[in-house]
């Protein structure tokens, strides 16, 4: 199958929310939750993808003629692309009933694996859905990544302790979370971390820590005060806040704060090769991609998501070679235009 036969496919079997469009720009689903949609007027997920349309890369092909080099260095492990499958959970209630949260994580992250990227797991009020994904990272040798919401302390160790038993590459929070929806006025609740809190949380996680949901230099030292590894620039595509800045718009400035002290990676509106090089050149490490690897599991399996990995490393080394840099390290501003 090819990238557009798997897109059909998917339309068969998704909905009634998602529409698997030719372009998951969030305007057919828009403020649809349950579904892909976000919050509000549905404007958040819409600017996320707007705004690296509206940027441009600067072509230079007066250099050396070598290929590039895409690999990453994910604390440790080296991954085929600077990409991984971002946390997804609810799968039913937001999908379709193909896969339940279990069968969708044992597929994805034995699938990014095998496409020498990582997926990220999600979490629910089930504890069933974190014990599925650790199940699947335990299978896949350690190779995921589990994100926990910010629950209540005893909640959150308790989950933290299963994690640890698993021995991911690394653990993440979205500490975002908190503002989902179908979170409201749940048992056990999840809310907001102090740095004092997070460090004992990022103590006791004993693994690379990454804090998803950062929108602010301030934020971003925060995160960095408390031991984070790492973080993830994200507005959780508009489903936790109307209304907010892209991430795009606001990486530079998290990245001149902390850069080169930590890893950080962006998610929101990333769609091919070409989104993952202008993020990179504005400051990230690598990048978080959601929806569109779960149209890629519902409408080809294992092979939709070694088609979508195998067409966003193409878009990438196309970008890199068309502006004259050969390995991630050297992909800049200078590579930017801003209309």
């Amino acid at each position: 199958m090819n990238y557009n036969e798997i897109l059909q496919a998917a339309r068969t079997c998704m909905g009634p929310y998602c529409k698997a469009c030719p372009v998951c720009d969030g305007k057919a689903c828009r403020n649809t939750i349950p579904g892909p949609g976000s919050k509000g007027l549905g404007v958040t997920f819409q600017r996320n993808y707007q705004k690296w349309q509206e940027l441009c890369v600067q072509m230079d092909t007066i250099c050396d003629n070598r290929p590039a080099d895409t690999s990453f260095d994910f604390f440790g492990a080296k991954l085929r692309l600077p990409v991984l499958a971002a946390p997804v959970g609810a799968m039913k209630m937001h999908y379709g009933d193909k896969y339940d949260d279990a069968a969708y994580n044992d597929l994805l992250v034995a699938s990014c694996r095998s496409a020498g990227i990582l997926a990220c797991t999600g979490d629910g009020i089930d504890d069933g859905v974190m014990q599925g994904a650790l199940q699947a990272i335990r299978a896949a040798q350690g190779c995921g990544v589990p994100t926990v919401k910010p629950w209540d302390r005893d909640t959150l160790f308790r989950k933290l302790e299963q994690i640890r038993k698993a021995e991911p590459l690394a653990v993440a929070m979205d500490i975002d979370a908190a503002g989902l929806p179908f979170l409201q006025h749940r048992t056990p609740p999840a809310g907001s971390k102090t740095v004092q809190e997070l460090r004992e949380i990022i103590a006791f996680a004993g693994k690379p820590f990454i804090l998803k949901g950062i929108m602010t230099p301030a934020g971003a030292r925060k995160a960095m005060e408390a031991g984070a590894a790492g973080i993830v620039v994200s507005n959780h595509g508009g489903r936790v806040l109307d209304q907010c800045p892209s991430t795009a718009e606001v990486l530079p400035a998290i990245a001149d704060a902390v850069g080169g002290w930590m890893k950080i990676f962006v998610d929101g509106g990333i769609r091919t090769g070409l989104d993952v090089f202008k993020a990179l050149a504005l400051g990230a490490d690598g990048v978080l991609i959601g929806r569109p690897f779960v149209t890629m599991v519902y409408g080809g399996g294992s092979e939709g998501v070694q088609v979508y990995a195998d067409k966003l490393q193409n878009e990438l080394q196309d970008a890199m070679q068309m502006c004259g840099v050969h390995s991630l390290e050297q992909i800049s501003r200078d590579q930017i235009f801003r209309p």
